[in-house]
């Protein structure tokens, strides 16, 4: 099953959020080895191509996965038990997950292109700048990105955490519809 089913997601669903989930990790790791390293470290400019590229390919990736989120059946709450202020909180949870995600990366494409250089996105594509910037957009952008990198790592804790209280307390499938593809016809816990 590839697409979405009132009862779980579909493979490609399934498949985004890991791929996303694992990279924004990766990349904000990186990102806390590269604000250590010096003009001279031998890493300094592999990793800043690196985190550049990434997050670019980043950014494409979201706006497939929004896209595909609009074009697909949202599950059913798989906790039948939630108040309306739980499923309240999980779905405005995660339309602010997808903001902060695009934002953050809006961001650092404006930390990249400050200069009016184009970003290099592993030697296959150039991102260009856009055609105007303001004064200290560079550091502006850059104080903006380092925040929400933060927040959304702090906030996918906290995504995390709540699927794991729906699989060991309440007990239901939340955190299995998104391990795994579930048949279209599986009844909700």
């Amino acid at each position: 099953m590839l697409k979405n089913s009132p009862n779980g997601y579909g493979l490609i669903a399934i498949v985004i959020h890991w791929l996303m989930a694992i990279t924004i990790f990766s990349v904000f790791g990186l990102g806390l080895y590269m604000v250590e390293l010096t003009y001279y470290d031998t890493w300094y400019k592999g990793s800043l191509d690196l985190h550049k590229s990434i997050g670019m390919t980043l950014f494409i990736v979201l706006l497939l996965r929004m896209v595909w989120r609009f074009v697909n059946v949202t599950p059913q709450s798989a906790d039948n038990n939630a108040s309306r202020f739980e499923k309240g909180l999980a779905h405005y949870g995660h339309i602010f997950l997808y903001i902060l995600m695009a934002v953050l990366m809006l961001s650092g494409y404006l930390i990249s292109t400050a200069d009016g250089r184009a970003i290099d996105v592993f030697g296959v594509v150039s991102i260009p700048a856009i055609p105007f910037s303001f004064e200290n957009q560079e550091d502006i952008a850059g104080e903006i990105h380092e925040i929400l990198a933060w927040a959304l790592i702090v906030l996918s804790a906290g995504h995390a955490l709540a699927a794991l209280k729906h699989h060991f307390i309440n007990k239901n499938n939340t955190l299995v519809r998104m391990l795994k593809v579930l048949p279209s016809n599986k009844c909700l816990k």
